[in-house]
């Protein structure tokens, strides 16, 4: 049965690439990708076929990485951070049903939430939870509930895709809704560029993060109740009672 990589490759240092990731890449004869993300790796692998496809053909890069296994060679499908983490994993799988004789092998990575939680300091050491504010697949009205619910139960929220062109204002409406159950002084933090040329961190508080431009190479933090800001860094205590 012809095997297919689908590969983490985390934040987009080769540095912070698992070590399996690395190998995976190295045994493949193509690699293919978004172009973002192939560029991030091109220079590590020389001598790999690179094939890839821009944003939103999501489905014809799947369909041409099975068509490329079908051919006898070893395949890669990368994706930035974790592949099973808002990755390709999920919709290869689907597209897989269509290549039975395609055997499917996913490799995880340093997604955005742990590779800027280590920037940030601790933020995610208690209860957290993950919220896509891209409304390109999820209607916003969905999204809108999530955050309301997170912010209720009082997780650690992480953001990803908090803003774009279009949706400039989404982190704005997303403090809103996050303000009816959390505090306005609550300890929250973005890194930028994690892993990469011109990575960036600040810790502020919800309030002032409601005013704060981001873009999508931004990952946002918020914390609980009981997150706290210590020597310029953001950490949520686990709870342990002799400290």
């Amino acid at each position: 049965m012809n095997k297919l990589y689908v590969v983490g490759i985390g934040p987009g240092a080769y540095e912070k690439m698992t070590i399996e990731a690395a190998d995976a890449l190295k045994n493949s004869d193509v690699i293919i990708g978004y172009t973002v993300y192939v560029d991030l790796v091109k220079d590590h692998f020389p001598g790999k076929e690179f094939l890839t496809t821009p944003m939103k053909k999501e489905v014809e890069r799947c369909v041409m990485a099975f068509e490329e296994a079908m051919k006898g060679k070893t395949v890669s499908m990368i994706c930035s951070g974790d592949a099973g983490v808002y990755g390709m994993a999920g919709l290869m799988y689907e597209v897989g049903t269509g290549y039975p004789g395609v055997e499917l092998i996913i490799i995880p990575g340093v997604t955005a939430a742990t590779g800027g939680a280590a920037v940030l300091g601790a933020p995610l050491i208690h209860d957290f939870c993950l919220i896509s504010l891209s409304d390109l697949l999820t209607p916003w009205e969905k999204i809108e509930t999530r955050l309301t619910d997170a912010a209720h139960g009082d997780f650690v929220v992480c953001l990803y895709n908090p803003s774009s062109k279009k949706r400039h204002d989404y982190l704005m409406k997303a403090c809103d809704l996050m303000m009816k159950y959390k505090s306005e002084d609550t300890v929250c933090g973005i890194v930028g560029n994690i892993g990469r040329e011109g990575e960036e961190m600040k810790v502020m508080t919800l309030k002032e993060l409601r005013e704060t431009k981001v873009d999508m190479f931004t990952t946002v933090f918020i914390g609980n109740s009981q997150t706290k800001e210590i020597g310029s860094r953001m950490v949520t205590p686990r709870g342990y009672k002799n400290v």
